[in-house]
């Protein structure tokens, strides 16, 4: 294959592509808005699935680099009602499908893993054209550009590439994430390390659109994800600068659920992080474009699920070895990868298996009567 790949955007989508082209000794670019590796917070724990995520760490010959970061005892779960009762609990026994890693060491491990000088770091993309003959040309915001014969959108959620392929943009999905972080938790929040336990804490009722939960990550932090279906109206009244205001404003819509699980709101060590819900449509296609793709959160964007990296993971290796197999047709490859993510984001993963992949054989029948419920 004699087109260097142009890959906008150093995420682990991109950057697992990037990983798999080299592993087949093809070249690339990424070109990332980021300044720097550590310019910013990199997210919180990942579980990465034996049915997508992994799959893609096989196909960049990364396993035993992976095995290195996963942190022990992180599968440990935890179900528990609005008033604390724990509905479910299961250990880490080393045995399950979903190892935890944090997002920033899967990201380290990727980038450890390229040739020096692969990534480009602190180039902006505002905006890109097609210039014909499946060329198209890159635009930076210093105004410096870039044209390449084959280019590769894994630019998240407000992708500069996609519009090359489609029209379609992301809408807010009626539902916000607000993190918080607990730090020193064993010592300064006793109380409630001790309610999240080991690993990841789930903290649902029986309605849709509002929870609790929080994941233990490395160095005794707690990292936690407060649901709340609510207008972007209602966010927007919220004075997120104000730290112990927005603590307030958030906790008072858990008023009949235990102080063990507010805490979680009300004991962060930072003002709390509004991450309004995004989403593109269901089942987004688009014709061949010559020379362009796109993959993970350009592509594909949805609610969180615990898929969403995972997924994206998977593109940038299934596109990785597609070409890899096609070197001297790459509108084959294309095609053929677009075929199967599209097919792959349109089936949606077995309830039951799903179950079975978090909860384990035997799903306790409270935790079904409560999931039956929340769908109403």
């Amino acid at each position: 294959m004699n087109t260097p790949v142009t890959i906008i955007g150093a995420g682990l989508g991109g950057l697992t592509l990037a990983r798999v082209l080299h592993v087949h000794g093809i070249p690339s670019e990424v070109y990332e808005a980021e300044t720097s590796p550590t310019s910013r917070l990199q997210g919180g724990m990942l579980d990465i699935h034996d049915y997508n995520g992994q799959l893609a760490l096989e196909a960049a010959g990364l396993m035993d680099e992976f095995r290195g970061i996963v942190l022990e005892g992180r599968q440990a779960l935890r179900v528990l009602g609005t008033d604390g009762t724990v509905l479910f609990e299961r250990g880490d026994d080393g045995t399950g499908g979903r190892p935890e890693a944090q997002r920033g060491d899967l990201r380290r491990m990727l980038l450890d893993s390229l040739p020096e000088g692969t990534v480009h770091w602190g180039r902006k993309v505002v905006g890109a054209r097609t210039l014909g003959e499946g060329r198209h040309e890159v635009t930076f915001d210093d105004g410096s550009t870039v044209v390449t014969g084959l280019l590769v959108g894994a630019d998240g959620a407000w992708s500069r590439i996609r519009p090359l392929l489609t029209g379609a943009v992301p809408e807010y999905s009626g539902t916000s994430i607000i993190e918080t972080y607990l730090y020193d938790a064993d010592t300064r929040h006793a109380a409630v390390a001790k309610t999240v336990g080991g690993g990841s804490m789930f903290g649902a009722g029986t309605t849709e659109g509002i929870g609790i939960n929080a994941h233990r990550e490395s160095g005794d932090t707690l990292h936690a994800y407060v649901e709340l279906g609510k207008p972007l109206e209602w966010f927007d009244a919220i004075d997120f600068s104000d730290a112990d205001a927005a603590k307030a404003g958030i906790a008072a819509e858990f008023g009949d659920w235990s102080p063990e699980l507010t805490a979680l709101i009300t004991e962060s060590d930072i003002a709390p992080i509004h991450r309004p819900a995004f989403t593109l449509p269901f089942g987004l296609r688009w014709e061949r474009v010559p020379g362009v793709t796109l993959l993970g959160d350009a592509a594909h964007l949805a609610l969180a699920n615990g898929e969403g990296a995972n997924l994206a993971m998977l593109d940038g290796a299934e596109l990785g070895k597609a070409l890899a197999a096609r070197p001297d047709d790459v509108e084959a490859a294309l095609a053929e990868y677009e075929h199967a993510m599209f097919v792959r984001c349109e089936t949606p993963i077995e309830e039951d298996f799903l179950l079975e992949s978090i909860f384990g054989e035997d799903v306790p029948e409270v935790l079904l009567n409560m999931f039956e419920e929340r769908k109403g």
